[in-house]
């Protein structure tokens, strides 16, 4: 399977980046970097796409296991080396997962088989060397 994507540079530190299935997103440095902060930053939007993809594998994979899931939460916390280059050396990904009498090891097994079977991004960092782990919650 091929992706594409296009990016264009807009000015100073701001480009313009175009999925191949036709979407969209600004991404901008920082002010000390020329930029204006008027997008993303680059390496968020790796850590925002792995969360999406994880997030998608474990709603996706509830739903199949009939649990009635309501809501999920993804949150990130990521460490970056200090040396250039600043790469990711730490991501936790926590999930607070809501839905009605959910079934504690079902939602385990769902986090557990998007990180080691499912979530092409997650599992990409660790083998790059990332330490990746995974916690979630679930709210009633």
């Amino acid at each position: 399977m091929t992706m594409k994507a296009e990016i264009k540079w807009v000015d100073n530190a701001m480009f313009l980046g175009e999925s191949g299935s036709g979407h969209s997103v600004v991404m901008d440095g920082p002010p000390d970097h020329g930029g204006r902060n008027m997008g993303i930053r680059p390496m968020e939007m790796l850590l925002i796409g792995m969360g999406g993809c994880a997030s998608f594998d474990v709603v996706d994979i509830l739903k199949k296991s009939r649990q009635d899931v309501t809501g999920c939460h993804t949150r990130l916390e990521a460490e970056r080396a200090d040396e250039v280059p600043s790469v990711f050396t730490k991501i936790n990904i926590h999930f607070v997962v809501s839905g009605n009498n959910l079934k504690p090891k079902q939602v385990e097994r769902a986090v557990s088989l998007s990180a080691e079977k499912y979530c092409s991004a997650s599992i990409m960092m660790e083998k790059a060397g990332v330490e990746v782990s995974h916690s979630h919650e679930i709210v009633e």
